[in-house]
């Protein structure tokens, strides 16, 4: 079983016991060993439906706050359980069938995801930020059904579902496509369909936990995207985590779970992100209320507070850097926060020292660590432990194992550095139609992170990766998929991708470019042309030209640690403009 983390309380085996009253038998997160596999929550749902049928009793309470909308739990089942019957009945779809939903963090969003689990389809949720390009590779991979997009999403996306012959449900935009054009065959807008029946249940269909539910798209050392799959079972299991974590906490300070009003989050993770479900599945658990942002803005998010008596933030370490600095400009004591929760990427060490430098310990600080693979957060660090190790990722949930394996897959000790290794009822099957990249990554049900940590004293610690990937604000950045583009500008001979630091961002991408003899091309094409193929997230914001080989070692592998310091030196002097050098 993990270990726990007797820092959080001053008595070193009040954890124990606080973990013991909450996972033996018949506690409300009892755990038990499944069959030749994880450990599993042996009580809750076992499927998403049997999970989202449950916010049904919240009623009128509210859940989705975007502007001077307010949607509450009612009108969000109602909806989603109409759109699911029109799936299954009217587009004759059936479970198994893939359905992308691709729009901002709209409350359509929720119900497009929610409709999809209803009727037993596969959500596949995609990435605005994403090129035409990327979407089609994706698209081609996954194949979808139907397509639930915003109005925003639909010029990079009708051109594959024209060819394809898939269905579209059209959110927003008026009854046009943007530019004014005609909306694709099979499409409709969302605006038309009936409106939802409250007493209307969803489409009797049968769901089985290891059944598939969520595709969500990562990339992995190869650059091209992997669609991560996650069954019923492991969704549900990802769903009870953070309300594990969320339980060890209150009792660890005194409080009993669920007591007091239902929580308000400002919720500025990406609805795409894997990040964004722990404070998602958090919050429908407790009939809690999300506050949306449609783009990130410290001053907003600050006003936002303040009208909505927000109680939680969730976020990339980025945001929350950003929000604190906002608050301190402003005088703002951030009086109706309560916590501050961070995910998605490496929280720096001195964002907690700031939080309670400022505040003191009324605000409770969690950061953590998931991956796409682990369906979310599966290890917290939250309260007097954060504070007190800032530098670590926390401990992990009951249905979570950790080794930290050496080169040959053998467990090391405590104490010692090397790959993180996990298992687990919230980790996903496997990858969509991949079987190499599975067997690769996953070893005896084993899930080989790529993270090199270190356990001590039962936390974890991830000090560095082995995947070549760059982690700008909390969003993927993989090395060798920029390197590819840029390879493909004909006067590149050469190309190495790496991460700098970013104060803010956590780490920022940077690029150093060999050109052929007699080559212009300046920094600004190079990203230019990086830009035309990629998202504008991984376009390198420094971009160091050079005429001179790139270092490699006897197997031909580009020694990147001898770029760092003259790319840090140089990202330093440029501020973000590219630099040629020779």
């Amino acid at each position: 079983m993990p270990h726990t983390d007797p820092s959080r309380s001053p008595d070193p085996g009040a954890l124990a016991r606080i973990e013991a009253s909450l996972t033996g038998p018949g506690a409300p997160f009892a755990v038990v060993r499944a069959e030749h596999g994880p450990f599993v929550y042996s009580n809750g749902p076992r499927t998403l439906r049997e999970f989202a049928e449950t916010t049904w009793a919240f009623g009128e309470q509210p859940f989705l706050i975007s502007g001077e909308r307010v949607c509450s739990y009612g009108e969000f089942f109602a909806a989603a359980s109409s759109l699911a019957r029109r799936l299954a009945e009217s587009y004759g779809l059936r479970p198994g069938d893939r359905a992308v939903v691709a729009m901002r963090n709209h409350p359509e969003w929720q119900v497009a995801f929610w409709a999809a689990q209803l009727a037993g389809l596969v959500a596949v949720p995609l990435n605005t930020w994403w090129t035409e390009g990327e979407f089609a590779y994706a698209l081609d991979d996954c194949e979808p059904k139907v397509l639930l997009v915003d109005a925003d999403q639909l010029p990079k996306l009708e051109g594959w579902g024209r060819k394809a012959g898939a269905r579209f449900v059209v959110f927003g935009g008026g009854g046009e496509a943007p530019g004014g054009g005609e909306l694709p065959a099979g499409a409709e807008r969302y605006a038309d369909l009936p409106e939802a029946d409250p007493y209307a249940a969803p489409p009797e269909v049968e769901i089985r936990p290891e059944d598939d539910a969520t595709i969500i798209y990562t990339s992995g050392t190869t650059g091209r995207p992997k669609g991560a799959v996650a069954t019923h079972l492991a969704q549900a299991g990802a769903a009870l985590n953070p309300r594990y974590q969320a339980a060890v906490s209150a009792l660890g300070r005194g409080v009993v779970p669920g007591q007091g009003p239902a929580p308000v989050t400002l919720m500025t993770f990406p609805f795409f992100h894997v990040a964004a479900f722990t404070s998602l599945y958090a919050a429908m658990a407790v009939g809690a209320t999300l506050v949306l942002m449609p783009k990130w803005d410290a001053d907003e998010a600050l006003r936002l507070i303040r009208r909505h008596g927000v109680t939680h933030y969730a976020g990339v370490p980025a945001t929350a850097l950003q929000l604190l600095s906002a608050a301190d400009r402003a005088g703002d004591g951030l009086e109706s926060l309560k916590g501050l929760n961070t995910g998605g990427a490496a929280a720096p060490p001195d964002l907690v020292a700031r939080l309670t430098a400022r505040h003191g310990e009324r605000i409770e600080p969690r950061n953590g660590y998931g991956l796409t693979e682990t369906s979310g957060g599966v290890l917290a660090n939250f309260g007097a432990a954060y504070r007190a190790h800032p530098d670590s990722v926390g401990t992990p949930t009951p249905v979570t194992e950790i080794r930290i394996a050496g080169p040959a897959g053998e467990e090391l000790p405590e104490g010692e550095a090397g790959e993180l290794w996990l298992r687990g009822q919230s980790l996903v099957r496997g990858y969509w139609r991949d079987e190499g990249a599975t067997a690769e990554a996953f070893t005896g049900g084993w899930f080989r992170t790529g993270d090199v940590a270190v356990v001590r004293g039962g936390r974890v610690s991830v000090v560095d990766r082995i995947k070549d990937v760059v982690i700008r604000g909390g969003e993927n950045v993989y090395c060798v998929e920029v390197e590819s583009v840029l390879h493909g500008h004909p006067d590149v001979e050469d190309a190495a991708v790496l991460g700098v630091p970013h104060p803010v961002l956590g780490e920022e991408v940077a690029a150093v470019v060999r050109v052929g003899p007699g080559s212009a091309v300046t920094a600004d094409e190079l990203r230019a042309h990086v830009g035309r193929s990629l998202a504008a997230f991984k376009v390198p914001a420094h971009v160091l030209v050079t005429r001179e080989p790139l270092p490699r070692n006897v197997t031909g592998k580009i020694l990147k640690r001898e770029l760092r310091g003259a790319v840090q030196e140089h990202a330093g002097e440029s501020g973000g403009r590219g630099l040629t050098d020779g």
